[in-house]
C-alpha cells in the first residue's frame, strides 16, 4: 500500500459494537447482524468519548452492526456520517456464521483450506473474500481520505477484517503477522495515516472501562 505523500490524516478507527456472533466467537463476515444491548451501550460510550474530538467526518461499513454504531457515534459527534462499502467486513463464504471449531469439523478439506486461509494472506474461505483483497479496498479509501481531509481527523466504523488490514500497512507487517491481534468490539484504535504511518492507540478500551473486556475476565 503506497502512503499519502505530505498529507496526513488522523483516523479513530471504531470496531463495531458487540453481537450475539461476536460472543459466540463465530465467523461473522455479511451476515446482517443487529447489535446486543451491550453493543448499543458501548456505541454510546464511543460517542461520548468521540465528541469531545474535532471529528470532520464519520464514515461507516453499510453493515447494520457498524451503520448503527456509526448512527449512535453521529448523534453524539454532529459530524457528517458517510456509507462506504470498502468498510464492510470480508465474506466468509461457506463458513458464514461458524465456529473455528465447525469449520474443523465440516472435513479434511475445510480443515486444509482453513490452514491455508491461516497462513496466506491470498487465500480466501470458500465463496469469501481473501484479507488481502480486503487490504486492497481499505487503500483506495485511506488515501482519498488523505487528499479530502489532510490534518484533519476522521472517525470509521468497521470490523475486524478492515482495521487489521490497515493495521498491516501502516506496521508493515505481514498480513497474517494481524492474527496476533485481538480487536475487541466498541474499542477504538487511532492511526495517523500519511508519508510515514503511526499507530497512537490499538484497541483502547478506555471509554468503555477496562474490566469489561472479555479477556480481563478471564482466569
Amino acid at each position: 500500500m503506497s502512503h499519502a505523500p505530505n498529507r496526513t490524516v488522523r483516523l479513530f478507527l471504531v470496531r463495531h459494537g458487540e453481537t450475539a456472533d461476536n460472543i459466540q466467537m463465530r465467523y461473522l463476515g455479511v451476515s446482517d447482524v443487529s447489535l446486543t444491548a451491550n453493543g448499543k451501550r458501548q456505541a454510546l460510550r464511543a460517542g461520548a468519548a468521540l465528541s469531545k474530538l474535532p471529528i470532520r467526518v464519520i464514515l461507516s461499513s453499510p453493515m447494520r452492526r457498524a451503520a448503527d454504531t456509526a448512527a449512535i457515534i453521529h448523534a453524539a459527534c454532529g459530524a457528517e456520517l458517510r456509507l462506504d462499502a470498502r468498510l464492510a467486513e470480508g465474506s466468509f463464504g461457506n463458513w458464514e456464521g461458524r465456529t473455528r471449531a465447525e469449520v474443523l469439523r465440516l472435513g479434511r478439506q475445510d480443515a486444509e483450506l482453513l490452514a491455508r486461509w491461516e497462513s496466506d494472506p491470498a487465500c480466501a474461505p470458500p465463496g469469501g473474500e481473501s484479507i488481502q483483497s480486503i487490504q486492497e479496498r481499505m487503500a483506495d479509501l485511506v488515501e482519498e481520505l488523505a487528499d479530502e481531509f489532510p490534518d484533519a481527523s476522521v472517525a470509521i466504523v468497521s470490523h475486524v477484517g478492515p482495521i487489521k488490514a490497515l493495521l498491516a500497512s501502516v506496521l508493515d507487517i505481514p498480513l497474517q503477522s494481524t492474527r496476533r491481534f485481538f480487536l475487541d468490539p466498541g474499542t477504538i484504535t487511532v492511526v495517523e495515516w500519511g508519508a510515514q504511518p503511526v499507530l497512537r492507540l490499538f484497541n483502547s478500551h478506555a471509554h468503555l472501562g477496562w474490566a469489561s473486556a472479555r479477556w480481563m475476565k478471564q482466569g
